[in-house]
């Protein structure tokens, strides 16, 4: 039976790439725009029906991808990793943008009590860039990057009031071939196609009010007010903010009525600190760095070496083109061919191959002698990765480190006076410590609950532990569990020292587990991972000595994907 013909969709890379154009990069691309369309997870044989490629190609790019981190391969399926965000940041960073104005847009949410998002026009369409959603059964389910439609959005009128007669030309014909916005995976298809006519008609309004209401065009009972806000000297608009709502909160009108006043002095204070933030040389994303674009080191070494282990399943050409675009962010928002070569370590000739590949996908734009990364970035992977928590992130970490060692391995968060695992990978072994994600244990005995509380300061420990008459009330749960307050005090400021903390037969007699902390972009402990086993495995001695180095380096592989999932989202830990 004949498959339905699939949409293209707006990431779609456009017929007729330039003869110099790198195709190893533009096929790389689609997979990873095809893999964040299925939701950040796919088959191998679903990527190969999705892309058209042959299951051999799609094979390499899998392998290539994975050598970089940037996905994880699962058995069969391919499943997009935390690493791959670093593009995206790329973009984001160079944009400066979120790091300006996403304090603004989260106490507007704050003291409206509803969702406000950043959007900067894609084509013609919108991609949100910040969002600062409110936790309700009834919520806002879109995600940074995420594309829309521009007819179908509050932002949408707004941005159409610069298109050029091009670009409404290439608006229309994407509405005649796709009425029902199929190629827009974060909607749902349109019911009823609305007229061409009333779009325009709702951008030459949006021009002439200075701001656009939504009432229900994504869906019934979503409604949304929107404002520009403006680049300090062009005066074009450098993104537009939306508060969104629900019609059993407010209609359309009321919407506008009450929070357009407090919209506007949000727009006005985000303008005042784009004029702040204005340097002169940068201006909206302008800004050679001329001088201080070094290559990373090891680049040409790192990929000569994964070509020679993993060999015609290595893509060199594929890894080189992606790498390029982690050449710009802050303060390297436009670059010359030449900076994006020394920034690489790539050749020139090598560095110009892959900037053409890019400006042809839409994932870069030239001007002149130089380049900047378009928000089509983010199409690559930011999406479904934005809404990334920390025990997804551990997950596959921890099941690496439990095949080495064979025990269970663990993250927990700190709770009141408990701590609660959020990830866990069991040992498979005939006797194995029996916890199970959710699971709540006493902080002050556990090598868990140790290495979060020594993080804290002396002060904030105590409300952390069990509460008695006169002060803390630490009870014994085995014969050798530490009681005093005092001492485990000390115990807390050894451990802070150590970086680590072992717990012997303080929780249950013959349990034996070792921890050290996990921090988050600012140095704070956020979570913690262990190793649990029966005292019978390890001495305490060969705990430190075997264990310990192999959960330190798990710790940091967790610790370097939270860094960079947590540039320009909030990482849940629980």
């Amino acid at each position: 039976m004949p498959s339905t013909p699939r949409t293209p969709a707006p990431d779609a890379p456009a017929v007729g790439a330039p003869a110099e154009a790198v195709a190893p990069l533009m096929r790389g691309i689609t997979v990873l725009r095809r893999l964040t369309e299925a939701g950040g997870t796919s088959s191998l044989s679903g990527l190969e029906k999705a892309t058209g490629l042959a299951r051999s190609t799609v094979d390499r790019i899998a392998a290539t991808l994975a050598r970089m981190g940037y996905v994880r391969l699962d058995g069969r399926d391919a499943v997009l990793a935390p690493r791959l965000m670093e593009l995206g940041n790329a973009y984001l960073a160079a944009l400066r943008l979120p790091r300006l104005l996403d304090g603004r847009a989260d106490a507007l949410a704050d003291e409206l009590d509803e969702s406000v998002s950043l959007a900067v026009g894609d084509r013609d369409g919108i991609r949100f860039i910040h969002q600062a959603t409110r936790r309700r059964a009834m919520s806002l389910s879109f995600r940074i990057g995420d594309l829309l439609p521009a007819e179908r959005t509050a932002p949408g009128p707004l941005f159409a009031t610069e298109w050029t007669p091009e670009e409404w030309a290439r608006w229309r014909e994407r509405r005649a071939a796709d009425p029902e916005d199929r190629g827009f995976p974060a909607l749902p298809p349109r019911a009823n196609p609305t007229l061409d006519e009333e779009f325009e008609a709702c951008a030459r309004e949006a021009r002439k009010q200075g701001w656009a209401l939504d009432d229900q065009l994504i869906e019934p009972g979503l409604v949304a007010l929107a404002m520009p806000v403006r680049e300090h000297g062009s005066g074009r608009i450098a993104c537009v903010v939306s508060v969104v709502s629900h019609t059993s909160r407010h209609t359309a009108a009321s919407l506008r009525d009450t929070l357009l006043p407090r919209l506007r002095a949000t727009v006005q204070a985000m303008e005042r600190d784009l004029r702040s933030a204005a340097v002169p040389g940068s201006g909206s994303g302008s800004g050679s760095t001329s001088g201080s674009v070094s290559a990373p080191p090891g680049l040409a070494t790192w990929t000569g070496a994964s070509k020679q282990e993993l060999g015609r399943e290595f893509v060199e050409s594929l890894a080189r083109g992606l790498t390029v675009l982690t050449a710009f962010g802050e303060g390297r928002a436009e670059l010359t061919l030449t900076e994006v070569a020394q920034a690489t370590g790539l050749a020139r000739a090598t560095a110009r191959r892959a900037l053409i590949t890019l400006e042809h996908l839409g994932c870069v734009a030239a001007h002149g002698r130089t380049f900047s990364l378009t928000p089509r970035v983010l199409a690559l992977g930011f999406p479904p990765l934005s809404r990334t928590t920390l025990p997804q992130i551990a997950a596959p970490h921890l099941a690496e480190l439990a095949g080495r060692l064979h025990d269970s391995a663990s993250l927990a968060v700190l709770a009141g006076d408990e701590i609660q695992y959020t990830a866990r990978v069991a040992a498979a072994r005939i006797m194995s410590v029996n916890i199970t994600v959710g699971t709540r244990l006493p902080a002050y005995a556990t090598s868990l609950g140790r290495v979060m509380l020594a993080d804290l300061a002396p002060a904030e420990r105590h409300s952390h532990l069990p509460k008695g008459s006169a002060g803390p009330e630490l009870r014994a749960l085995t014969p050798h569990t530490v009681t005093d307050a005092g001492e485990l005090a000390a115990i807390l400021d050894r451990v802070r020292e150590a970086g680590f903390a072992l717990v012997d037969g303080e929780l249950e007699e013959g349990l034996r587990s070792i921890a050290v902390p996990v921090r988050d972009r600012t140095g704070r402990v956020v979570a913690a991972v262990n190793v649990a086993m029966h005292s019978s495995r390890r001495t305490v001695e060969q705990c430190v000595a075997e264990v310990l180095p192999e959960l330190s380096a798990t710790a940091g592989l967790i610790e370097a994907d939270l860094r960079v999932a947590g540039r320009f989202t909030r990482v849940p830990v629980a």
